[in-house]
């Protein structure tokens, strides 16, 4: 056995340094492999991911020359500009908060239920009040058995903000909560309720109940701004976060002014921020941590630069839930809540895999407010205070996001504010460009939805839940990564449903399995992602058997060749031809454009657009919109 002399030395102290050119020198080999001859910085390019916002991933990550790599450009935790965490112990002393969103508009059935959640794990509740919740007046009953100095309550009232806002004050005083140890959030957000429907909100009784909470209440924020409207409304992680820091802006605007005024720190200490957390964890991370060195260049601006530690809510994206095979849902909320804690996100909300299908049931529930409680408790996320400190990928992610942020602030500000923004449809343009971009993603599959674009499951039996109720609407639009695939596979069911039968493709897999395998199953996830069944039986066919499999199969006029590029150059022709003898009105092919040219009418391929495909085949099948 070798001991190793205790000098410091490192494991590798005798091995020599890699250099980026020598990096680059091998992903060129690797390239060149592939086929593509590119050197140097388009080696590297070429690996590279494009983003949202103008942002770019690259494959690798190094100090900047002559950087001093011991220092940390983005301060210590608790001190600005806060990118490490709003406070010195970040969630490290009990975790960040677990808060619960409870729906629904009967109070006795919401009381139970946040029961339920703070008995096992919840450690505050958010609540739906007014049209879309539980009255106002029920309020009392939802929290009935609540200890209100115990468990913090924020709300999410809309148009009913004030007055939920004075109800729960009146619980308070009601229960003998003394101001001290009372902690809640009255989530007033007029701008972000003219967003949600289009309705513009008297600003005056949230200045009133702010001021009022800076004088008696310590714990209380009266003013959330949340970017979730505009997360919803297909906005990128800069589009939300400038436009965060521009509805944060005209509140402390509101707040600050006049006789009666808050002073700019108090007025700070007033604002939560809400954020949407994907299941991309690197952008969620860099977010959060980015919007906190925003809205210190804010309190900096101010003059309070010690007073900019952003209070953050983070809540998993609704955006990314998916309908079906909502199972999967679970899977992105566990990441998106993990990247929320490791983010520095003061509150965490896991929104139940079942949401968009109706109220959640218990076991959804359970299920969202137990993803953190692992995370905490068997993870032990929070005893790390900003673990991705000090990446460079996570660094350089935060520092350009901030900037791509502060652009996009600045010219919401050009254009007269948020309102003003709002109004003239500056924001609803912007953000339904940056959709129609990524809807361009989704389409071809560039960005894949497992379970729905990717790997779906037609056999699979429906979730059904009980309706929630209505959302606000008027406003801007609310889109799901799914919806162009929803309605795909809409179609399918209500064939099934008419016909007793789903729309058929049938597979003519040519050559042995090895040839033909991976084409079938892409062909075959492609096609059930439409809501049509595909139809592989029998395993391979060839010219003199082609038309009595495609017969016998009860495909409605849709015929797909799978197979190599040599086995498609040798029988194509005769089994395409064959196929139509049979009956098949249009033949694809599994394969790049231009294969077997004039022997097939169509093409599928990876990066096809699958939505537009799937669409036209529906309509040749005479399945009904």
């Amino acid at each position: 056995m070798t001991v190793l002399p205790d000098d410091g030395l490192s494991l590798a102290a005798e091995f020599p340094d890699a250099t980026h050119e020598q990096w680059q020198r091998l992903v060129e080999g690797v390239l060149r492999k592939s086929g593509k001859e590119v050197t140097g910085e388009a080696a590297e390019a070429a690996l590279s991911t494009t983003l949202e916002d103008g942002l770019t991933t690259r494959p690798l990550y190094t100090a900047p020359s002559g950087a001093d790599t011991k220092a940390d450009p983005t301060g210590f935790p608790g001190f600005a500009p806060f990118v490490r965490g709003g406070t010195p112990d970040g969630t490290s002393a009990s975790g960040w908060d677990v808060r619960q969103r409870i729906a629904g508009s009967d109070p006795v059935r919401v009381n139970e239920a946040a029961l339920a959640d703070l008995e096992n794990g919840t450690t505050s509740l958010w609540l739906t009040v007014g049209n879309a919740g539980i009255p106002v007046a029920g309020l009392g009953r939802a929290l009935d058995g609540v200890y209100l100095d115990l468990a913090p309550v924020a709300l999410d009232a809309g148009a009913e903000s004030a007055e939920a806002a004075r109800a729960l004050l009146a619980l308070y005083a009601e229960r003998g909560v003394a101001p001290e140890a009372a902690r809640a959030s009255f989530g007033i957000d007029p701008l972000g309720h003219e967003a949600r429907t289009g309705e513009a909100l008297d600003t005056a009784p949230a200045v009133e109940l702010a001021r009022e909470a800076a004088a008696s209440w310590p714990g209380v924020r009266a003013l959330s701004v949340d970017a979730l409207p505009y997360h919803e409304a297909g906005g990128s992680a800069a589009e939300e976060l400038g436009l965060s820091l521009a509805t944060g802006v005209a509140y402390l605007r509101i707040l600050t002014e006049g006789e009666g005024g808050l002073g700019t720190e108090a007025a700070l200490g007033q604002l939560e921020f809400r954020y949407a957390a994907t299941a991309d964890q690197f952008l969620t991370i860099a977010k959060l941590r980015a919007a906190r060195r925003l809205w210190a260049r804010v309190a900096e601006a101010c003059g309070a630069p010690e007073a900019g530690a952003q209070r953050q809510h983070a809540v998993t994206s609704p955006v990314m839930m998916t309908r079906r095979d909502p199972w999967v849902n679970m899977l992105r909320t566990t990441v998106a809540s993990m990247a929320a804690g490791v983010g520095g996100a003061d509150s965490v909300t896991v929104l139940p895999f079942d949401t968009e299908l109706g109220l959640p049931d218990a076991f959804a529930r359970r299920i969202a407010r137990n993803t953190s409680t692992i995370l905490l408790e068997e993870s032990h996320l929070a005893r790390v205070i900003d673990p991705a400190g000090g990446s460079y990928y996570v660094e350089q992610l935060t520092d350009e996001l901030a900037h791509a942020a502060w652009e996009f602030f600045q010219t919401v500000e050009r254009a007269g504010g948020l309102a003003a923004a709002l109004r003239s449809g500056l924001v609803a343009e912007r953000l339904a460009a940056t959709w129609a971009a990524r809807s361009k993603k989704l389409a071809t599959r560039r960005e894949p939805i497992t379970g729905v674009s990717e790997f779906p499951l037609l056999s699979e039996k429906p979730v059904v839940r009980e309706a929630a109720p209505a959302a606000p609407a008027g406003g801007l639009p609310r889109v799901r990564r799914d919806e162009a695939y929803e309605a795909l596979r809409a179609r399918g069911d209500a064939h099934l449903a008419t016909t007793g039968a789903r729309p058929r493709v049938f597979l003519a897999a040519l050559g042995p399995a090895a040839a033909h395998t991976a084409r079938a199953t892409f062909a075959s996830n492609l096609f059930q992602a439409g809501g049509i069944e595909p139809v592989h039986d029998p395993v391979s066919v060839d010219a003199a058997t082609a038309a009595e499999a495609y017969a016998a199969s009860g495909a409605d006029g849709v015929a797909v060749l799978c197979s190599s590029d040599a086995l498609y150059e040798e029988q194509a022709a005769e089994v395409a031809a064959a196929l139509r003898a049979a009956g098949a009105s249009t033949v694809f092919l599994a394969g790049r454009p231009g294969t077997s040219a004039g022997a097939v009418d169509e093409y599928v391929f990876a990066g096809c657009d699958a939505v537009a495909v799937l669409s036209s085949v529906l309509d040749r099948m005479g399945v009904a919109q």
